[in-house]
């Protein structure tokens, strides 16, 4: 593979995270109005919830089997538009089996698309032989930070939800199809391809890769309580108006970007242990802010510390995957990604329950000490690979600028 084609590769796989992070904001900020489309009542619409990220993990389960005889490409490739087309879906139906099918549709999808990405991802770095993970998901900040405007937008305006999501699937759909033509991942550079592949399933200890799998769920428990509890928090407990209530997490997703921007510099200056560690103890002490704050202006800024902490976390937990089981990366990222959905869907009810039983600020002492529980496994992201028949698979590396 030539240098010029890793670079193609590279710019079309960070498209492909900026369209998902758009589509992704697009659906999850409009909640309220597609309850409101659908006729959703508060005891169903958590169950609709649930469903999105439990099919997005078998999707994840499903895309481990297909890429032992497809690439994450060619997966990539069909994934990205069926999740655009699921978005205009859920604008589109008007009975309540409509927007099952269509969240269900998504649900699978995202599984696919995320865990494909992924393995792209890491495949690249490795091929480019330096930390380049954390720049793909700055660019799905960047789209999160689109495609929450173009909600903004949309229910600043009072459209519909047809009207707001298409445009962005007119304009996305065909530029994300068009640039999937130049999809490369570095394992093609590798000889033996087919045959690592198909010892990869195997050859992925589940011992050795849980501890990862823990420092995903720590991260997505963290990631869900800002989204779903930050505007709910500084209103009702830090006693801030409507409309800065809203504030904190656009302040998250834009701190969320800076940091993934700088980080592989980081990386690569100081190492992933020391970059993970760093982030965990940020993340940690902007919980501990948000849990003491006697304003609002203080409990944003403890959720500024928890975007840039947490932004490194799970960029980084790919990327070790792939250095630990260099061989099998693919089948081991499928297996990790399914964790991101477990935090997730553990993340939002955990703090509504303590929140309730407790009170909200000690319910984001949990999050806190979840996350700073990294550090008892920040060892495992300067791991060497695992052993493969007796010797160590080294990553081919090529000098790319």
């Amino acid at each position: 593979m030539t240098d010029a084609r890793l670079r193609h590769g590279r710019a079309s796989l960070a498209l492909s995270f900026f369209v998902q992070g758009v589509t992704f904001a697009l659906l999850v900020t409009r909640i309220p109005a597609i309850q409101d489309r659908y006729g959703i009542s508060d005891g169903l619409l958590p169950l609709f919830l649930a469903a999105v990220p439990i099919l997005a993990g078998a999707g994840s389960v499903v895309t481990e089997k297909v890429v032992a005889r497809v690439r994450p490409g060619g997966v990539l490739r069909w994934a990205q538009p069926v999740v655009l087309l699921a978005l205009l879906g859920v604008g589109a139906g008007n009975a309540l089996w409509e927007a099952a099918l269509a969240l269900g549709v998504f649900g699978l999808a995202v599984g696919a698309l995320d865990a494909s990405m992924n393995m792209m991802g890491v495949s690249l770095q490795r091929a480019y032989g330096r930390s380049i993970m954390l720049g793909f998901h700055a660019t799905y900040s960047l789209g999160g930070i689109a495609g929450a405007s173009m909600a903004w937008a949309g229910a600043h305006w009072d459209l519909s939800l047809l009207v707001s999501y298409l445009p962005a699937v007119v304009v996305l759909l065909p530029v994300a199809f068009i640039g999937s033509r130049w999809y490369a991942d570095g394992a093609s550079v590798e000889k033996g391809l087919g045959e690592a592949r198909g010892k990869g399933a195997a050859s992925v200890s589940f011992k050795l890769l849980m501890p990862l799998c823990l420092v995903m769920s720590f991260a997505y428990i963290g990631d869900s309580t800002v989204s779903n509890w930050s505007a709910k928090y500084l209103q009702d407990v830090l006693g801030s108006s409507e409309q800065l209530s809203t504030v904190p997490y656009n302040v998250y997703m834009v701190t969320t970007l800076l940091g993934r921007a700088v980080g592989d510099f980081g990386v690569r200056r100081f190492g992933a242990v020391a970059v993970v560690r760093f982030g965990s103890v940020l993340a940690a002490a902007g919980f501990g802010v948000v849990a003491a704050a006697g304003g609002a202006w203080v409990g944003m800024l403890g959720f500024t510390l928890l975007g840039l902490g947490l932004c490194v976390i799970v960029p980084q937990t790919f990327a070790a995957a792939g250095r630990m089981f260099p061989g099998a990366s693919d089948t081991a990222i499928a297996r990790l990604n399914v964790f991101n959905y477990v935090g997730f869907l553990v993340g939002s009810p955990l703090v509504g329950a303590l929140g309730d039983a407790w009170s909200y600020r000690g319910a984001m002492l949990v999050p806190m000490v979840l996350v700073l529980a990294t550090l008892v496994y920040a060892r495992s992201f300067g791991a060497e690979p695992a052993r493969y028949g007796g010797g160590h698979e080294r990553p081919h590396t090529v000098d790319v600028g």
